[in-house]
């Protein structure tokens, strides 16, 4: 398999803009109609998210060890959109198709002969972990909305009791689909630790002209029963050998969550075996306002290991730390041999994991949710996690999360 034509080729496919994904969903919808009500009523936010989607992973398939559990997550993560194996077959024809069409004659029986064989080792993959997945779990949980909560008019806080049990750690996510926006799932991160009840915490912020997280914080209501997708995700987990760390924790907006999620654990461990590591909370918000958790972590800054320090922007008269919550973390003087663990906007997070870097913590303690590239040497598929993640098949409309 020749890896450089594959990357060449789509390097190629990829520059032409939306004329190539265009092509694509005409030949797959034209070919088998029968996938059109898999996908968005509105196909105006997917655009190039599947083709786009296969094309990086394909045309990367050298890489294929580095990214095989993220590849397998994926296959198991599109059984919510009852992803039969079969399907890969009619995406895989119709994404050759493009690439013919589009590359001319460039398209050589060579270069057909590579990028089926790496489709297809793409595609295996993904339908045997799939299978796999599902000799144990559900495609998808049935989660009842059990309370909500507004806070201010752009957000609010969601209890979920999902059914079957659904088991997950601090700092992953769930796909989430509510029942007024079918087939638009959005990723969201508990912001609870495991409850004995098995409820799930969510924070949403609406984003602008986002259709998922306007109709939850608008219209969701007590009693309504949402769809769960099962649990990804490790760049915010910590395994047992870090839960001992120092930890330095940056969060923006409803970014939040996740951490919050890491504080109910450490803050159990606390009361039962009265050990707990240092942790450094920085929350960042463009108003006072926007702090919708500041008077629990006043609260929680009583205990002997807690530290909170809310940042505002956007409001020179606020009387605490203002300006960039990076800037803040990164003075904090308490880098050293700390754990750092940042969610946010993809520009929150890009500054401060860079601040946070130049103040001297090591790259590799650095740990982020990941959106969007965050520095120049991202290049490797595994540091894209989150990019791809959510552009599997048939997609969310909004590409950030809660």
């Amino acid at each position: 398999m020749d890896t450089a034509a594959l990357k060449k080729t789509w390097a190629l496919a990829e520059g032409l803009g939306d004329e190539v994904p265009l092509f694509f969903y005409s030949h797959l919808f034209l070919s088998h109609p029968e996938l059109r009500d898999m996908f968005p009523v509105s196909m105006a936010t997917q655009r190039d998210r599947l083709v786009g989607a296969l094309g990086r992973i394909v045309s990367n398939v050298d890489q294929l060890d580095e990214v095989v559990a993220f590849i397998q997550q994926l296959g198991r993560d599109h059984r919510r959109f009852e992803v039969i194996a079969d399907h890969y077959g009619a995406v895989g024809a119709s994404l050759l198709a493009t690439l013919k069409h589009f590359l001319g004659e460039l398209w050589t029986d060579d270069v057909a002969a590579d990028w089926t064989e790496a489709y297809g080792v793409i595609a295996s993959v993904m339908v045997e972990a799939a299978e796999a997945s599902a000799q144990t779990s559900p495609a998808w949980w049935a989660g009842r909305v059990t309370a909500v909560e507004h806070r201010g008019l752009d957000l609010a806080i969601i209890q979920v009791r999902p059914e079957p049990e659904l088991s997950f750690v601090p700092g992953q996510s769930i796909a989430v689909e509510v029942p007024a926006r079918p087939r638009l799932w959005r990723y969201l991160s508990p912001a609870n630790a495991p409850r004995a009840d098995g409820s799930i915490e969510f924070h949403v912020q609406m984003v602008p002209g986002g259709q998922v997280s306007s109709t939850i914080v608008r219209s969701l209501a007590v009693g309504e029963t949402i769809r769960l997708g099962a649990p990804v995700g490790q760049e915010l987990t910590l395994d047992d050998g870090e839960r001992e760390r120092d930890l330095i924790m940056v969060a923006g907006g409803t970014g939040l969550a996740p951490l919050r999620a890491h504080l109910e654990r450490i803050d159990q461990d606390w009361q039962s075996t009265g050990r707990a590591p240092r942790v450094h909370l920085l929350h960042g918000a463009r108003l006072p306002a926007n702090l919708y958790e500041n008077r629990l972590f006043q609260n929680l800054a009583g205990r002997p290991w807690f530290t909170y320090t809310p940042v505002v922007s956007d409001d020179p008269s606020y009387p605490g730390r203002k300006g960039l919550v990076g800037d803040v973390a990164a003075e904090t003087g308490e880098l050293h041999g700390r754990l750092a663990l940042v969610c946010g906007s993809p520009e929150m997070v890009q500054h401060t994991v860079a601040r946070l870097r130049a103040g001297g913590i090591e790259k590799t303690d650095v740990r982020f949710e990941l959106f969007t590239t965050v520095d120049d040497d991202s290049h490797a598929m595994h540091h894209h996690t989150h990019e791809l993640q959510p552009t599997g098949l048939p997609q969310s409309g909004e590409g950030d999360r809660a």
